[in-house]
């Protein structure tokens, strides 16, 4: 079982990083293997989070970072009053339906990567008391933010896989070879 996260080639940065958000995302995806849409959907702690929410969560991230390097509208901004429904699913949504809906912007994310000529390309931050005024981030730090957001919610995702059935993610990485 590998778990080895290499670039594409020697020195290939934008690969390497692609890659490492793919890892990332595997994490989360493989934290849903073999349960129901009510065990996804559970919250065994005193969080509110619960797995199948975390997959829909960093899907729309991750799409709202993308239309926001892309500068473009976000299909599916959350307001404050939607922000909670960015958590959980809702409308009869499913986890496959998550999952195909994260692969189309996983695929969109990584062409767009591939399609700018430089990391170092940036593109404006959006108005709000958390970011500097007026600032910009590269393209190389949207990946690493992304790796950021993924990898930390893989953590929330494996306490909770865990505590549903004692499956950790080494165990999670076997069954998705055995499948």
């Amino acid at each position: 079982m590998v778990t080895h996260v290499p670039a594409e080639a020697h020195g290939d940065e934008r690969g390497a990083l692609l890659n490492f958000v793919e890892a990332q995302r595997g994490a989360i995806r493989r934290s849903v293997l073999g349960l129901t849409e009510e065990q996804a959907a559970s919250r065994p702690s005193a969080s509110e989070l619960s797995l199948s929410g975390l997959l829909k969560h960093v899907a729309e991230t991750e799409l709202n970072w993308l239309r926001m390097a892309q500068q473009k509208p976000n299909e599916r901004q959350r307001t404050e009053e939607t922000w909670a429904d960015s958590f959980r699913l809702v409308d009869g949504e499913t986890v496959p339906e998550v999952l195909i809906f994260w692969d189309g912007v996983a695929k969109e994310t990584e062409e767009f990567i591939r399609s700018v000529p430089s990391l170092d390309d940036t593109f404006p931050l959006p108005e709000a008391p958390w970011f500097p005024k007026e600032g910009r981030v590269s393209m190389r730090w949207l990946l690493l933010h992304l790796v950021e957001e993924a990898g930390r919610h893989a953590g929330h995702a494996d306490i909770i896989r865990e505590s549903l059935d004692g499956k950790g993610a080494f165990d999670l990485v076997a069954m998705s070879s055995d499948a």
